[in-house]
């Protein structure tokens, strides 16, 4: 009988896995953004300065916060990375998304799941480096392995959970291919996926079934509350998989960002550890854009793990402030253990 013996919430933002004296490089891009969404409004940097300039966010975004904040960032992922080492899974289910890293604008699904025998990833080429922002290209080359790498995937539970999925009336998209789009080469798999293997398995990374969400890119967005659905149907089609297995569930991408609501993640976290699913069902939606929307990717985790009424233990919550304004990301880790 398959067995969850772990899941997990992890964020994957740029910032941690760029050094804190840097973080600023992105307050550029911040300032030329017109529309950051905040609370189920849109406002363009100045505007943010003026909504939250009681907040005292200047002290936040000091040297000496952001080095403390990145300091208990990366020991809070290494308690993540240990735990599932000594969990030891024989299959890992990835939940994250992708950010027009394999789907360009012409094709956007919903859900993807990946039924092949291995996935690949490769450095970042000079190329693709060389047209992204600051902060983000030196995190991009950081969360990618030295050369092309071929990871293990779990075809035969991916056609299962396919199967069992849509039995729910969940439409998936399914491929045995990675697509790659854009001129400067393949990139293999997205970030939100590449940090894991990473810095949650540096590198060892077992068996495993990527699901990927289109949490970014109106109009085809799952709803929370599909997204908690799916997760219930993880569990049970997890249940009903006949092999005797170890699984650990992985959810990556959140807390908010990138404008950072503590109040908002502050919610989440509590209704998280009391399990309280018609509250994740009914976040707003608008609450969910940008790149706030990668909470979705912790929902069918969630779902799953109150369904397996498992323990959930809050490693770390970190608001990493790049500005005054309010823009970074808040850095949430948290672990689900099974109550017996």
């Amino acid at each position: 009988m398959t067995k969850i013996v772990l899941a997990m919430g992890t964020s994957h933002g740029p910032m941690l896995s760029t050094p804190p004296a840097d973080w600023d490089l992105r307050v550029r891009a911040d300032r030329a953004e017109p529309a950051h969404p905040f609370r189920g409004r849109t406002y363009d940097f100045e505007a943010l300065m003026a909504l939250r300039a009681s907040e005292g966010l200047e002290a936040q975004v000091a040297l000496a916060a952001r080095e403390a904040h990145a300091a208990r960032c990366h020991a809070a992922l290494e308690v993540l990375a240990q735990a599932l080492h000594d969990a030891a899974p024989d299959v890992v289910v990835i939940v994250g998304n992708d950010q027009r890293e394999v789907f360009g604008p012409a094709i956007t699904p919903a859900l993807w799941l990946y039924g092949g025998e291995s996935v690949f990833d490769e450095p970042v080429s000079a190329a693709r480096l060389a047209k992204m922002p600051p902060g983000i290209s030196i995190s991009s080359a950081a969360i990618k392995p030295e050369a092309r790498t071929e990871y293990p995937a779990h075809a035969a539970l991916a056609r299962h959970l396919a199967t069992a999925f849509t039995d729910r009336g969940h439409d998936i998209t399914f491929s045995t291919e990675v697509p790659q789009r854009g001129n400067d080469g393949p990139t293999g798999m997205p970030h939100a996926f590449g940090f894991v293997y990473q810095r949650l398995m540096h590198g060892r990374v077992p068996p495993h079934v990527p699901i990927m969400l289109n949490t970014f890119y109106a109009p085809n967005q799952p709803r929370a509350t599909r997204c908690v659905d799916l997760g219930l149907a993880l569990r049970d089609a997890l249940s009903a998989w006949p092999q005797e297995v170890r699984v650990a569930l992985i959810a990556s991408g959140g807390l908010s960002h990138f404008v950072i609501d503590e109040a908002f993640d502050r919610a989440l976290l509590d209704a998280m550890a009391r399990a309280d699913n018609a509250y994740l069902r009914g976040i707003d939606e608008a609450l969910l854009q940008s790149g706030t929307s990668e909470v979705k990717n912790w929902l069918p985790v969630i779902a799953a793990a109150n369904a397996e009424a498992m323990t959930m233990q809050l490693v770390d919550y970190v608001p990493c402030y790049r500005s005054a304004a309010g823009t970074g990301n808040a850095m949430g880790f948290v672990l689900w253990h099974p109550s017996n």
